[in-house]
């Protein structure tokens, strides 16, 4: 058995539907696979003593699921009042229509395609639904319109697909683009050093409780995968597939097109920073 502490970002172990945070509940969705981990985590955010909650990303489109939440946050004695996406993938994303059917609640996101309402999200906006206060912090890089939440009195973040609980994110081209990735993860670990973030609320996987750590070992990773994608093409491997045989020999096949999406993203950065 591992030791929890000593893994990156320090995991809190096994992904449970509960308490996080004085402030984040997660309700874990059945939607468990390769690229989702255990489900996606479904936040209902909300101040101790507020009626009012928010909640960071529905997830997928099952009524199962989405009741839950809604009765998660009534046996708190809370009404959801906003939906907000931390981006549009569809386990994040999809159920957020008929979320917002069932609690007649707006939609906030980036992508004005995914809204429902008048009101989007942009950076530096906060969200203060029911006392909370909720920063929006851009990150893309997973995906262009990829969106985190500070959530200051928890000195917590939720960040989506930027960091996982567990494992590493893919940065699939075309959308995912790895300069703004590394730009995203260095704006992550400046909350955990100016602004005491300790905290990582992931869209997959368990809850982490070294934030520096997490976003440390991050950047680390991606400066090893680049070299060794640039050893790879120095050794006259040129296509994204013959790159991946060489790059991620170790990782289970079913992962490689996702890696073949990843690699192309690290091309594209290697060769626009003429390295390659």
């Amino acid at each position: 058995m591992s030791n929890a502490a000593a893994l990156p970002g320090q995991p809190r172990g096994a992904v449970l539907s509960g308490p996080a945070t004085a402030r984040a509940v997660n309700v874990l969705a059945p939607n468990a696979s390769p690229m989702t981990l255990d489900g996606t985590n479904t936040w209902i955010v909300a101040e101790p003593d507020s009626d009012l909650a928010v909640v960071i990303d529905p997830g997928p489109l099952d009524d199962t699921h989405l009741r839950a939440v809604i009765d998660v946050a009534e046996r708190a004695g809370r009404r959801i009042a906003l939906t907000l996406l931390t981006h549009g993938h569809p386990d994040h994303a999809e159920g957020a229509a008929r979320f917002a059917e069932l609690t007649r609640t707006k939609v906030r996101a980036l992508d004005p395609a995914l809204r429902l309402g008048d009101e989007g999200l942009t950076a530096g906006d906060v969200i203060t639904t029911g006392g909370l206060e909720l920063r929006v912090v851009p990150t893309p890089g997973h995906t262009a319109d990829s969106l985190s939440f500070h959530l200051p009195a928890d000195r917590a973040v939720l960040t989506g697909d930027t960091i996982l609980g567990r494992g590493t994110t893919v940065v699939a081209h075309p959308d995912g683009r790895l300069g703004d990735y590394l730009d995203s993860l260095r704006r992550l670990r400046s909350l955990t050093v100016d602004d005491g973030v300790h905290t990582v609320l992931p869209g997959h996987g368990p809850v982490l409780d070294d934030a520096q750590g997490a976003v440390e070992f991050y950047l680390a990773h991606r400066a090893h995968r680049l070299a060794q994608v640039e050893t790879a093409v120095e050794a006259g491997h040129r296509t994204a597939s013959a790159v991946v045989a060489q790059v991620y020999a170790d990782v289970d096949r079913s992962l490689w097109p996702a890696a073949e999406l990843s690699v192309l993203a690290q091309l594209e950065y290697l060769g626009e920073h003429g390295l390659i």
